[in-house]
């Protein structure tokens, strides 16, 4: 019972906390992290202990993750949807700009990450700073979440050719920050050990990328045709959530043979999934548009839970946030800088070379899984890792939507949102 009052007090709060937000100009996923953060542990929440009211908001941060179930679902559909943007007529298009400021971008934040935090480690001294937190938060820094910025594309509707080539983008982001990931994290944990490890630097990264695409491809193929097999909207619809949760469960699954692993990121096998589904249905486009419509409850409680996960607590150590201020203006140039030089190289229009940089800040689920492994570094050097990710991520998931919609503003490609009621839209529905 008091697990139900939270759900939906989460959705009420979020959806309440859209129209305070509204006159702001501020997106909608903006509002649902707000709204976490007002009911989450830090606010209402021990509030709600205080009072002995624990369905008032979330407690604990245990009790938040309790909800995980929720959180891995809509991860998944997300992923899903954005697979969708790969298709074979769109690629044809933007394929090899996707790809080279893809891979550019993500190392070029790399790069500056690395130079800034290991620079810093000099300074300081490995006691204060390893380096091998300043290596690892370096290859944190690629990677881009997906959710933010496809909520606001939804929301409001964009279409142009700074869309068509964002969302390929942050979605090969998540192979390319994999990689970088595993190299940089075996590099770190060489310099502690001073053993270097070839299978965990190289091999299993690749393996897991290689798992992933060809788990979501069969898995796709087999969606394919099952679908054809029920005519119903309301039963086609049914398969495809049916095959979205398949696809995450079967994702988690991780297989250990002798020294290699292979194991699955959930994001990209859905991803991949929605690829081949959508190259392979003919009738793929019009399911696509049902589940985007019969998700968006979901992705209300998974941006309201992002915001109680986020933990406030990183605030009160001022050593910490000085060097998150460091990780973010170093990480955001190198994304701005990198998404621009390789969009102005790969022949990108001037609007897209100005405003793609801004769309690739925000920071969050990948970012947080990759600080939750390297905490195999150590309590204290995988304890900074942590909580500088938790502080980047505090600050990119508010800020980040807003610039994501002043660029697609900027670049023309936000529709004014028309103003009609429900009952208005039932009836131009009706008579059509």
């Amino acid at each position: 019972m008091t697990f139900l009052f939270s759900i939906a007090i989460a959705m009420l709060v979020g959806l309440l906390m859209t129209r305070v937000i509204k006159p702001l100009g501020l997106p909608a996923v903006t509002g649902y992290l707000i709204s976490g953060v007002l009911i989450g542990p830090y606010c209402l929440g021990r509030l709600g202990v205080l009072l002995n009211l624990p369905w008032l908001g979330f407690p604990t941060m245990e009790y938040v993750s309790d909800f995980g179930i929720i959180s891995n679902a809509a991860l998944g559909f997300i992923a899903f949807s954005i697979g969708n943007e790969f298709r074979v007529s769109r690629l044809k298009q933007t394929g090899k700009q996707a790809v080279v400021v893809g891979i550019v971008q993500a190392l070029v934040a790399t790069l500056f990450v690395d130079v800034a935090l290991c620079g810093l480690s000099l300074i300081l001294g490995e006691e204060k700073f390893p380096m091998s937190s300043a290596i690892t938060l370096g290859a944190v820094a690629a990677a881009t979440a997906p959710a933010a910025t496809l909520m606001v594309v939804r929301q409001y509707k964009a279409k142009g050719p700074l869309t068509d080539l964002l969302l390929p983008i942050v979605a090969l982001d998540d192979a390319v920050g994999l990689v970088v990931f595993a190299v940089s994290f075996g590099i770190a944990r060489a310099l502690i050990s001073n053993e270097v490890d070839l299978i965990s630097i190289l091999v299993n990264p690749l393996i897991e990328i290689l798992a992933s695409l060809l788990l979501g491809g069969l898995v796709g193929y087999l969606f394919s045709q099952m679908e054809k097999l029920f005519h119903s909207r309301s039963k086609r619809l049914s398969v495809s959530v049916m095959f979205v949760i398949l696809t995450v469960a079967l994702s988690m699954v991780q297989i250990p043979i002798g020294p290699v692993v292979i194991g699955f990121s959930p994001l990209l096998t859905c991803m991949m999934l929605g690829t081949v589904f959508c190259n392979v249905c003919e009738s793929s486009e019009e399911l696509m548009e049902r589940v985007d419509r019969w998700t968006t409850p979901l992705f209300i409680l998974f941006f309201v839970l992002s915001g109680a996960e986020l933990e406030l607590s990183v605030f009160t150590d001022l050593a910490i946030v000085g060097v998150g201020v460091v990780y973010i203006l170093f990480r955001s140039a190198g994304k701005w800088l990198g998404a621009m030089g390789s969009s102005k190289m790969t022949g990108c229009s001037n609007t897209i070379v100005k405003n793609l940089g801004i769309t690739l800040l925000p920071q969050a689920g990948v970012a947080l899984g990759m600080s939750v492994s390297a905490m195999q570094l150590g309590p204290y050097e995988g304890g900074i890792v942590r909580n500088i990710i938790l502080f980047s991520v505090l600050i990119y998931e508010m800020v980040g939507p807003a610039l994501t919609k002043m660029a697609l503003t900027r670049a023309g490609e936000i529709i004014p949102e028309e103003r009609k009621s429900a009952k208005v839209l039932n009836q131009s529905h009706q008579k059509s």
